[in-house]
């Protein structure tokens, strides 16, 4: 599919704009198709439409059947608000997991609650503190708000490095924790984050964004906002469930804290055709299962030919991994871009690895040949 360029700024402007400029984008919400976007080669500023797309973790599979009927079913209806749709989701949400609709904000997508949460609780005397490699959108939020970036490298196993995420922020407003982390798909251990919770600096929020936790056995940190701790967590439908386009994304929290997320934005009206998918996804109760199915049998099967090629990668628990490019990551993205195969982009913290998205196993086949061309080559 062809991708437009970005309307308002340039391709790769956006993320570098001037500190006048930047006054007027204080709201602006980074989102991973911008990043994806703006990791293009600059040769490449589109994509041809045959070109496999495995750089922005996009679920393949798209809705199911049933959102897919849900989404026809709905459109004639779409001239209204239909704000009851959005109420009745936030319900059976909330339902499915064990909470309160009060524990429950729906938002266009989960970056949106994620950009909220940085606004509310940081500031030039409150830090933004994540891992690194660690997914940028908080980051960039963060520097809008005047606060300071706090970048903790992950430990030996690429999990969160809790204690020293709290020793090098003791002025932190919000612990970012992405379970499992975008972008090396590794865990960090429930004790982990417990332990950061309970051991943060008061009036701050520990923020688990839980966007890939469907691919994963790990436990969800939806316990400890039943609990009533300081915890903020984040769901999507853009991944497991296959509706990045369609945006619907939640945040759970005690309702103080989403009451503090909502002076930045929420309460708006949700496009009736996401909310009509993401709760028919919701009430089919095999979904999850057959879909972190699908994507393990792929991206095992992608491993072991990674292996018996003798290429080096991150195992991941997610629906991407980080592959080791053997050289300069940023010429290798552009060497495979020229394959008709767009890889992800590339961290600072790790210049010779790319994020690959897990593909149908037709696309990773495509991967595959094309990236056996370009290493020989």
């Amino acid at each position: 599919m062809v991708r437009e360029p970005l309307p308002s700024l340039s391709r790769r402007s956006f993320l570098h704009v001037s500190t006048a400029a930047s006054a007027a984008l204080a709201l602006r919400i980074v989102t991973e198709p911008m990043l994806a976007y703006a990791a293009l080669p600059d040769h490449h500023p589109s994509h041809p439409k045959d070109a496999v797309l495995i750089n922005a973790n996009e679920n393949p599979l798209g809705p199911c059947a049933a959102a897919r009927e849900a989404i026809a079913a709905v459109t004639p209806q779409s001239g209204r608000y239909l704000n009851e749709a959005t109420g009745e989701f936030t319900t059976l949400f909330a339902l499915s997991v064990g909470v309160t609709g009060e524990q429950v904000e729906i938002y266009a997508g989960s970056t949106e609650p994620l950009t909220f949460t940085v606004r509310a609780f940081c500031s030039p005397h409150a830090s933004y503190v994540t891992a690194d490699p660690g997914f940028e959108a908080g980051m960039f939020a963060a520097s809008r708000a005047g606060a300071r970036v706090v970048k903790v490298p992950l430990t030996r196993t690429l999990a969160h490095d809790v204690r020293a995420m709290l020793a090098a922020a003791p002025d932190g407003g919000v612990f970012y924790i992405c379970q499992p982390n975008n972008p090396t798909g590794t865990l960090t251990s429930r004790a982990d984050i417990e332990y950061l919770v309970e051991n943060k600096p008061k009036n701050s929020v520990v923020l688990v964004d839980e966007a890939y936790i469907h691919f994963s056995d790990a436990p969800s940190a939806i316990e400890m906002v039943k609990a009533g701790k300081d915890v903020i967590v984040l769901r999507t439908f853009s991944k497991v469930y296959g509706l990045a386009g369609m945006r619907c994304g939640l945040a759970l929290a005690r309702p103080d804290l989403l009451e503090k997320l909502s002076n930045y934005g929420g309460y708006n009206f949700m496009p009736v055709t996401a909310v009509a998918a993401a709760s028919a996804s919701l009430k089919n109760p095999t979904l999850v299962a057959e879909r972190k199915r699908t994507n393990e049998q792929v991206r095992t099967a992608t491993f072991q030919w990674l292996d018996s090629n003798g290429y080096s990668y991150i195992p991941s628990v997610a629906n991407f991994f980080l592959l080791d490019t053997r050289h300069p990551a940023k010429e290798v993205i552009a060497a495979m871009a020229q394959q008709k195969v767009i890889i992800g982009r590339v961290w600072p913290a790790m210049p010779t690895y790319s994020r690959i998205t897990v593909g149908t196993s037709a696309e990773m086949e495509q991967f595959q040949a094309a990236w056996q061309k370009v290493m020989k080559g």
